[in-house]
This record gives structure tokens, sequence and C-alpha cells, in this order.
């Protein structure tokens, strides 16, 4: 598996993320009608939900097949930043820190809390991680 469809799958699975990112997280490549419906009420309307990308992979150092690579989640909602705010807290008690299969480690960078997408109308926040692993 990739990357960002381990990071969706570990993030679905968290009943505490769900409960705030309602329609939970996707690996594609843009929130949008047709390639995530799941992120959409019956109205058309966006609910809370995140979008899960990979940035650059660059050289880790000098440790034999180590990267760094920029993972960056997008968080919407319709109007407000409550679920925003649960979902953003919860992102970094989940992944910061965080060790597994093939990940030596996550680092929280940074996020910019309280923001709006013009494209989809809705409040926005994005935060980034930096994961160092090996390369596979």
């Amino acid at each position: 598996m990739s990357l960002t469809s381990d990071i969706t799958t570990l993030l679905n699975a968290d009943n505490t993320f769900k409960a705030a990112i309602t329609a939970g997280a996707f690996d594609a490549v843009e929130i949008s009608r047709p390639l995530t419906p799941g992120a959409f009420d019956t109205n058309d309307e966006i609910k809370p939900c995140a979008l899960v990308k990979t940035g650059a992979e660059v050289n880790a150092g000098n440790k034999n097949y180590a990267v760094k690579t920029t993972l960056t989640i997008y968080l919407y909602q319709r109007s407000g930043y409550v679920a925003l705010d649960a979902g953003l807290a919860q992102l970094y008690a989940v992944l910061h820190q965080r060790h597994s299969t093939n990940v030596w480690e996550i680092l929280f960078e940074n996020e910019t809390a309280r923001a709006w997408d013009d494209a989809l109308n809705c409040s926005l926040a994005v935060v980034r991680y930096s994961v160092f692993r090996k390369k596979v």
C-alpha cells in the first residue's frame, strides 16, 4: 500500500477522528462530487472530510534507504471550524511521533487552522507532517 492509503486507512479506523470528520478521510486527487461522492450530503453540501496527500520525497540524511516525505492533510467543513478544530487535535494525537512498519517517525511541521477554500466554498484547515521512512 502507499503512504497516503495507509494514513487514510488509519484515520478512518480512528473513532474519535471519525466523530469529528464524519465523512472520513479520502485518498484522491481532490475533493469533488465525481471523485469523492461520500464527502457530500444529499443536498450536495460538503460534509466534514479530509484529503490526504503526499509531497516531495527527499533524502533523510546518511541512513541507508531513508527518505523524508511531506504529508499534507486538508480538512473541509461547510461552515464554521468546530469539526476542523477537533479533527486537527485528533490528527496530532494519532500521527505526531507515530512509528509503524517502514515508518520510523511522523513529526508535526505546521498547520493553518482557519482558512477558506474558494473552489469548494467552505471552511478549510491544512496540516503538514514529515514522515521519515524506509524507501520501498
